[in-house]
Formats: C-alpha cells, sequence, structure tokens
C-alpha cells in the first residue's frame, strides 16, 4: 500500500510539472511531449527547475529579492546534490529524474550562474559575451536533458547540445527585445548597435529601421548557424528522441521566421509559432526522421 502511495505521489509531482511547462511554453511542450513517457517526464521536471530559476529572478524587480530568491534555490540545490533536498513536487520528481538517468549536477548550478548574471545585468559588449550568457541559461538546459534524450551518447554530444541552447537562446532573446527593454535589459550587444549607429533612443521609441535589422540580423544568422550545426549530431540521439529534439529546434528557428514576416516588429507585439506551423514543422520532421 505504502508503494503505491509513493508512485501516485510522484506521477501527480510529475503532473505539477508537466503543468509548469504547459502553461509557460507551448513550443517545447508542442515538440516533447509524445516522448516516451519516462522522459517526458524528465523533460518537464528539468524545465519546472529551469522556471523555477528564471522566476526567481524575473517575478521581482527589486534586487534584494532576486538575490534572496536565488540564494534560497541554491541552497535547495545543494541540499539537493547532498541527498537531502526538501519534500516538494519539483525536487522529488528531479530525484526520480537522477535515479533512472545518468544526471550530471554541474549544469544545474551554472543555470543559477546565468540566473546570478541576470541580477548583476550588464549590456553584453560583443556576440561572443552575449553567447557567454546564454551558454549559463540556456546552454546548460541542453547539458541538462542530454542524458535523457541520448542515453548512451550523451557524454560525446555537450557541444550539439550547448549549440542547440545557445542558438534558442539568441532566437529568444530576438523575439523579445522590446519586453527586455521595458525590463531594462538589453541584450543586444554594445558594439553591433555602435557598428550600425543605432541608439538606445532608437530603442526607446521602438524604432525599426535599416539599422535595428541589420543588428537583427546578424545574430539572427549566427542563431540559424548554431541551429545548422546541431542538426549534424542529431542521428546520436535516441532513435525514440530524434524527432522531438529536432521538432524542439525547429519550431525555435521558425520564430526567427515570424519576426521576419511581421517586419522584424519584435517591440510591441508577440511573435509566436501557430498550431497550423507547429503541425507542419512535426510533418517535416517526421518525413526527415524516417532516413535516421
Amino acid at each position: 500500500m505504502r508503494e503505491a502511495k509513493t508512485v501516485d505521489l510522484l506521477q501527480n509531482d510529475y503532473l505539477y510539472c508537466e503543468n509548469v511547462i504547459k502553461q509557460n511554453s507551448a513550443s517545447f511542450y508542442q515538440a516533447f511531449k509524445k516522448l516516451p513517457k519516462d522522459k517526458a517526464n524528465a523533460v518537464y521536471a528539468i524545465y519546472a527547475f529551469c522556471r523555477n530559476a528564471d522566476d526567481s529572478v524575473d517575478e521581482t524587480r527589486d534586487k534584494s529579492t532576486q538575490l534572496k530568491n536565488w540564494q534560497d534555490l541554491y541552497h535547495q540545490l545543494q541540499l539537493f546534490e547532498k541527498g537531502e533536498e526538501i519534500s516538494s513536487p519539483l525536487w522529488r520528481a528531479l530525484r526520480d529524474v537522477f535515479t533512472r538517468y545518468e544526471m550530471d549536477i554541474k549544469p544545474f548550478y551554472e543555470q543559477l550562474e546565468g540566473q546570478r548574471m541576470d541580477i548583476n545585468f550588464k549590456q553584453p559588449s560583443t556576440l561572443a559575451v552575449l553567447e557567454r550568457y546564454c551558454y549559463f541559461v540556456a546552454g546548460t538546459v541542453g547539458l541538462m536533458l542530454l542524458p535523457i534524450l541520448a542515453t548512451e551518447n550523451h557524454q560525446h554530444l555537450h557541444g550539439y547540445a550547448v549549440e542547440l541552447g545557445v542558438a534558442m537562446q539568441l532566437t529568444n532573446i530576438l523575439r523579445d527585445v522590446g519586453e527586455d527593454y521595458r525590463n531594462n535589459r538589453i541584450y543586444l550587444p554594445k558594439d553591433l548597435l555602435q557598428m550600425e549607429n543605432y541608439k538606445q533612443q532608437d530603442l526607446q521609441s521602438s524604432n525599426i529601421n535599416s539599422s535595428f535589422i541589420s543588428v537583427w540580423e546578424k545574430i539572427a544568422n549566427r542563431s540559424e548557424e548554431l541551429y545548422e550545426l546541431f542538426q549534424v549530431g542529431i542521428d546520436y540521439f535516441d532513435k525514440d528522441s530524434q524527432l522531438h529534439v529536432l521538432l524542439s529546434a525547429l519550431i525555435y528557428k521558425e520564430i526567427l521566421k515570424v519576426v521576419r514576416e511581421s517586419g522584424y516588429d519584435c517591440f510591441q507585439k508577440r511573435n509566436y509559432v501557430s498550431q497550423e506551423n507547429m503541425y507542419r514543422l512535426k510533418q517535416v520532421v517526421e518525413g526527415l526522421t524516417v532516413s535516421l
């Protein structure tokens, strides 16, 4: 009876994590929901951790509260590492993930380091500096997911996982220029803005001119290059995971196309991939993975 209750509790814990991803990232959820159940649950748990980390910083603008939230989560991760985690749906689910898969705690700590960068935010000086930030907040997510999606080859796929994570984060930044600016964050690198003579007043005015488009496209081209580099390694992922990993990449890459089609309006408009286009991309991926 006790074992049955434990199973029921764990199922509810994973349901909690699934609801987190459903409410916060339709694209991620659509890409991974058809994985084998154990793998899908593991993805949900990792997403819930990352969302918790992100929210610890983004749900308040008060720096002291952000730092306290961050320190609390860091302490909880330390307890988890020692096997003394608090009893909550997130940590119980993550414990099950660490029991089932060959997980590494390091990218979880690095993810928190990325969130700390946002607390002490500084506009990146160059694209290279921006990519380093993207590694901590998103490349680490790729590393967290690797042992689940590439159970046999995950030790050899770190580069591909990081490339995908960084590409996705660059895409997020390009989608959310206006929202980030309103939250007092400019992720567009200083040197690119100076090169194109695009000033902060232009950002404040949501000015979409040739200079802005040039800056945006330089970053978008780098993001697309990273998507292509990642795709080279797709056949080293588990057969039951390849379609889902590739679909997640193509859905995110599609966001760049959506922004372009909106006339580069990433200031006032929320650009997202429609359900119709998600279905179309799924059909494309299913055709591609037949030969993998």
